[in-house]
């Protein structure tokens, strides 16, 4: 964390555990492998999503059976001071709810796949997201970065990945078809445009008003960003120091050079 989220948690009397971010997927799974807990159950919560207190009291009565490793919990995604119901795919659920001992993460992109080695459930309740609680500006940085990861992971799917056409028309839940719809849109042509099509047109996005239109916009500009970043690794690959070096005029050949020697240093 680089916010002050330690201090105001330590202050409070939070035992606090900090462990260098390596990628979503590994960062869960080290935190469930890791991470002395008193239970064994642990309930994902990220910073900008709330654990309402019916939801709370559904987990507690959740966790009496032995039915379930975990659950599925789903989001209200909420922005410009509106909830989004219509085109982000509501209900759309997360694993939040688990035990320790049976579920473990991968990466898929910019963020993860839960792994189970059990069977699973999905609560009633759901969780707000503030998926803009920091500004549009945050917003937009953070996804120039998960771009990146999307990027990379959409040419390691179009390179050995497939796409599950039993789970995108006859999944058992809304996460099965999802992923599989996921999958499927990496190979499209025209993923901006289709995807503003299908959030705006299809999922009717027209019924959030201004805030539903201006989140459609966003998402078809992240796929765009994708995409142009897919054809910078495939046409662009990255110049190494040798290459720079030769590359740049003499004039500012020292300037360079101080910088690569400072930080080797």
């Amino acid at each position: 964390s680089s916010d002050r989220t330690v201090e105001i948690a330590s202050r409070l009397g939070v035992r606090v555990v900090q462990h260098a971010f390596e990628s979503h997927g590994r960062q869960r799974t080290w935190m469930i492998e890791e991470v002395p807990t008193k239970h064994d159950w642990a309930y994902i919560l990220e910073a900008d999503e709330r654990l309402t207190p019916q939801l709370f009291a559904e987990c507690l009565e959740a966790i009496k059976t032995t039915e379930y490793v975990g659950y599925y919990v789903a989001e209200r995604v909420l922005f410009m001071n509106r909830w989004i119901r219509n085109c982000t795919q509501y209900p759309r659920y997360q694993l939040r709810l688990f035990r320790k001992d049976k579920v473990w993460f991968t990466d898929y992109g910019h963020t993860e796949r839960e792994v189970c080695d059990g069977s699973t459930g999905f609560l009633q309740e759901t969780y707000p997201h503030y998926t803009c609680s920091k500004g549009l500006t945050r917003w937009i940085e953070k996804h120039n970065r998960y771009s990146t990861d999307e990027a990379v992971e959409t040419l390691r799917q179009l390179e050995t990945g497939t796409v599950s056409w039993s789970k995108l028309l006859w999944g058992s839940s809304e996460v099965e078809r999802r992923r599989a719809l996921k999958d499927l849109s990496l190979r499209l042509p025209w993923r901006p445009v289709l995807r503003f099509i299908y959030m705006y047109v299809i999922l009717k996005g027209f019924l959030d008003g201004q805030a539903g239109f201006t989140w459609c916009a966003l998402q078809a500009f992240y796929e765009y960003l994708i995409l142009l970043k897919v054809w910078e690794l495939k046409h662009q690959p990255v110049p190494s120091i040798d290459e720079l070096s030769s590359s740049t005029p003499v004039a500012e050949k020292p300037v360079e050079n101080t910088a690569i020697s400072s930080t080797l240093r």
